[in-house]
């Protein structure tokens, strides 16, 4: 089988977000950069699937500016995947001009089987990738996966609302998104880590996909930190005032009773 492995590169949720300086989106300089943590998940699966395939192949493949990207893909090679390819842009891209940037980079490496994905990217929660990269290929598509099971049909188990679950059977090729609970995503190791550096890391330049800036749908503007909380405020005295001056200000100042 030949699997390719939709990454994104984000934002640690620890880091420091600071807005640019035209309020078009997050200053990057000095952040700290991980993997998408629903696309390990997709990482995961996708190697459970090669070792339980004889002769399958994984792929990873991932969009944004090649020096930064690189070290995401690497981690996945370091983990365990075949290969990379680096579609390399400055631009910040939008879930439409995404999917069509990847999926054109997955045509030109001829036919495939499965392409597994995160459910979503923790940084912008927009959840469109997947089905619109399905939808340019032209292929089925799962998401939110907890359950997968891969033979002559694939078995995709899904949750939904109210906590009960749908399974879906499909025919590959076609695209899936994983969610946690899926599997539990392994530890890149050391050898691991000394084998991604002379793994093959492929660099395709977005504008050679056919792919510009006029081709993005969406763009966004003025945005904004969510305002301060104000400082705590410590009630002091016996229970019975504090429990009065707390309903005081709930109804008052909160306004929330």
């Amino acid at each position: 089988m030949k699997i390719f492995v939709c990454l994104k590169q984000v934002p640690d949720t620890e880091s420091r977000i600071q807005i640019n300086a035209d309020k078009t989106g997050i200053e990057e300089s000095g952040l700290k950069w991980i993997m998408n943590p629903y696309d390990e998940y997709a990482v995961e699966e996708a190697l459970k699937i090669r070792e339980a395939n004889a002769g399958s192949t994984v792929t990873v493949i991932s969009a944004g500016p090649k020096a930064r990207v690189a070290e995401c893909l690497r981690t996945a090679m370091a983990m365990g995947a075949d290969d990379a390819i680096v579609i390399d842009t400055v631009l910040t891209l939008d879930a439409f001009t995404t999917a069509k940037a990847i999926a054109a980079a997955i045509q030109k490496e001829g036919a495939f089987d499965l392409i597994l994905t995160g459910k979503l990217a923790i940084d912008d929660n927009a959840a469109s990738v997947p089905q619109a990269l399905a939808e340019i290929l032209g292929v089925p598509h799962v998401t939110v996966i907890t359950k997968l099971t891969v033979g002559g049909e694939i078995s995709a188990e899904r949750e939904v609302e109210g906590g009960a679950r749908e399974v879906f059977t499909v025919q590959g090729p076609c695209v899936l998104a994983a969610n946690k609970g899926l599997n539990t995503p392994r530890y890149a190791s050391l050898p691991g880590i000394m084998k991604a550096k002379k793994k093959p890391l492929m660099e395709i330049a977005l504008v050679d996909l056919g792919i510009t800036a006029d081709n993005m749908k969406t763009r966004y503007k003025n945005f904004s930190l969510p305002p301060s909380k104000p400082a705590v405020k410590m009630l002091s005295g016996e229970p019975a005032a504090q429990a009065k001056e707390l309903v005081r200000l709930l109804m008052e100042e909160a306004k929330v009773l």
